[in-house]
């Protein structure tokens, strides 16, 4: 009821209002470039939702969004030019989309003071709000990604793992190794040799990568891909005969087009994702009141495919929490230190999903002041060639906090030292 009351009092704020200025959302995209593949579906269905939401709402609390797509080809120069570009045009939230960039943009958002959300990638400990004020990345980071394929691996062995062997084929960059003192410090515990092989960009020769795998014979290979290197990686371990049930990719490395080339081939590879793919009903609002009226950011073959959906989820996300920093505020015309207040207190649940025509496409979670990060978990999915689709094979999956947050807490707290911050919440 107080929240109703809160969004009718909003709504006839604005209507007393003046017009408005556009809620400004920049979209760093890279619809070029070796990774175009990942890039062009994820700003297509990020822009599509804000359509939406304009054409179907009339805007967030009556204003209307306004998306600034900058090019960035996943390079991280380019990726800080363009939030140089952009940030002094009202920009309310960054989603760059890279690890890279998101390093780089990190101490540049905190002096700022403009949100940077980095949806199950960038840099993990910015889960811990206390010392990244203006950093987010739930619903899920890496760490918590490397948890969820261990405890999927433990479930499908019975809860022992000791004596298998794993190898972590990743790319070779900040993003690739983000997961590695995660899966040592899981071994440890659960007893499995881990072993770890580098590709470099962009990915494309992987013979000698493949021939080391097919040497060792680890029981199962986690990868750690994005673009190029994951349509290689898939199709190398078909060539060398690699069985693809034990082949798991994140949810970086789960797209249709990771797999397709392959063909049948592919049948059985495995991967991560954050959120669920299904034929939700917000699907057909798109097409009605974004595609049907030509307004559509791409040409209509990406909308239900795994990363529209996440881009679209993702753009989702972002207006739930400046709705959120509305209500808070009491005001439709909020800045982005407005924005972040709404961030922090961004709660999805199922009722809200239903609402929004997206039951399911996410986890439940909350944020607060301490935990930017989320509820951290994730599904397995596989892939069926000859029906060329994504099936999920479990529910979300809750990670391995035990291990998890000590190491959240020791890369945040050094970060903080070496940059001299105080803690928040407290």
């Amino acid at each position: 009821m107080k929240l109703k009351l809160a969004s009718a009092a909003l709504g006839a704020l604005v209507a007393a209002s003046p017009a408005l200025a556009d809620l400004v959302f920049p979209d760093l995209s890279y619809r070029t470039g070796a990774y175009a593949a990942g890039g062009i579906p994820f700003s297509d269905g990020y822009q599509d939702y804000f359509a939406l939401v304009n054409e179907r709402d009339g805007g967030i609390g009556g204003v209307k969004a306004k998306v600034m797509e900058c090019e960035t080809g996943y390079n991280t120069e380019k990726g800080v030019e363009c939030y140089e570009a952009t940030k002094g045009e009202g920009a309310l939230i960054y989603q760059p989309l890279s690890t890279g960039i998101t390093y780089q943009l990190i101490p540049k958002v905190s002096a700022d003071q403009i949100p940077l959300h980095t949806m199950g990638y960038g840099r993990t400990s910015a889960a811990n709000g206390k010392v990244f004020e203006w950093v987010f990345n739930y619903p899920a980071n890496y760490w918590d990604a490397a948890s969820v394929a261990i405890k999927y691996l433990l479930d499908e062995n019975g809860g022992d793992l000791s004596g298998k062997t794993i190898t972590l084929l990743y790319h070779n960059s900040a993003y690739g190794k983000e997961p590695i003192r995660t899966l040592e410090e899981l071994s440890k515990k659960h007893g499995y040799t881990l072993n770890t092989i580098p590709v470099d960009h962009p990915g494309q020769e992987q013979k000698s990568q493949w021939l080391q795998i097919r040497r060792e014979r680890p029981d199962y290979v986690i990868m750690w891909g994005w673009g190029v290197m994951n349509q290689v990686a898939i199709q190398e371990a078909a060539n060398i005969r690699f069985p693809m049930e034990n082949f798991i990719g994140n949810w970086w490395a789960g797209a249709e087009h990771d797999v397709t080339p392959a063909g049948a081939a592919a049948d059985g590879y495995k991967s991560l994702n954050m959120n669920r793919i299904a034929d939700y009903p917000v699907f057909a609002d798109i097409k009605t009141h974004v595609h049907d009226k030509g307004l559509a950011a791409g040409d209509g073959s990406n909308v239900g495919k795994v990363l529209y959906t996440r881009g679209m989820y993702a753009a989702m996300l972002a207006v739930e929490a400046a709705k959120t920093a509305q209500e808070i505020h009491g005001t439709p015309d909020i800045t982005a230190a407005m924005m972040r207040d709404g961030m922090e207190a961004l709660v999805m649940d199922a009722a809200k999903m239903e609402a929004l025509g997206a039951p399911g496409i996410g986890p439940e979670f909350g944020v607060s002041c301490t935990d930017h990060g989320g509820s951290g978990m994730g599904i397995v999915q596989q892939w069926n060639a000859s029906e060329g689709k994504w099936v999920a094979l479990t529910d979300y999956i809750m990670p391995d906090d035990a291990i998890i947050a000590p190491l959240v807490e020791e890369d945040s707290m050094a970060y903080a030292s070496e940059n001299n911050l105080s803690l928040r919440c407290e």
